[in-house]
């Protein structure tokens, strides 16, 4: 008799398990948004469909602020420009030439925001150009480990929308190619794209500075320029 119902439990515990592992979007809420998605992508990659697609054709596209991750209460490639100013300008305060950039290495938000779009440009110049786009992405990648969300206190890697993680990952294993197009910074955005959401930098499609080709001591640089 035990062994009777120990079997049962078994198998009852097996397909509630395997139920769940074969739902590709176990973060979405059951509901039409959810079935669309899965009856879309059921259907465009079944080969006897009158809407497949060919692998070589599933292209994926996504903004990443508010889409991929949040964008609360600013951009967090703004507060990355404020923080990386502040950081140059303990190297070089002769960086700090306008009072946006004065008010951005003291973190003051309001000042920053007084400056307009003007002061803005200011701190993204100061911020993302004069060096060479390897540093760059290395100094995102420093910042991203050690800087966390104001009112959530989160790594900001980790301010990543699951449900959207999931949905990538659903397109991915059914032959999609996943990409990032957005108004975000191309460097800023391929410094982390591939390890939050499994996308490659060459994927990835964002604003840029200005670059150049330069060849240094250290070898070639493609340098964000100043001006």
């Amino acid at each position: 008799m035990f062994y009777r119902i120990f079997t049962v439990y078994c198998a009852a515990v097996f397909m509630f398990a395997t139920a769940a592992w074969s739902d590709p979007l176990p973060s979405w809420s059951d509901g039409p948004a959810k079935e669309r998605i899965v009856s879309f992508i059921e259907t465009v990659t079944d080969p006897d469909a009158e809407q497949f697609v060919p692998a070589a054709e599933r292209i994926a596209v996504f903004d990443n602020d508010g889409t991929l991750w949040a964008e609360q209460p600013i951009y967090f490639q703004l507060i990355f420009a404020l923080d990386e100013v502040a950081r140059r300008a303990k190297d070089d305060p002769s960086v700090l030439t306008s009072d946006a950039l004065r008010a951005s290495a003291k973190g003051d938000l309001k000042g920053v925001m007084a400056g307009g779009k003007a002061g803005l440009a200011e701190i993204l110049k100061v911020s993302h150009s004069g060096i060479d786009v390897d540093t760059f992405q290395a100094h995102v990648n420093d910042w991203l480990a050690s800087a966390r969300h104001p009112s959530k206190g989160m790594a900001y890697e980790r301010m990543t929308y699951q449900p959207m993680v999931e949905l990538l990952r659903y397109l991915r294993d059914d032959g999609f190619s996943t990409w990032i197009v957005s108004g975000g910074g191309l460097h800023f955005i391929r410094a982390f794209a591939d390890r939050a959401y499994g996308i490659p930098p060459q994927q990835v499609i964002g604003s840029s500075v200005v670059t150049s080709y330069q060849v240094t001591e250290n070898g070639p640089k493609i340098m964000a320029r100043r001006s």
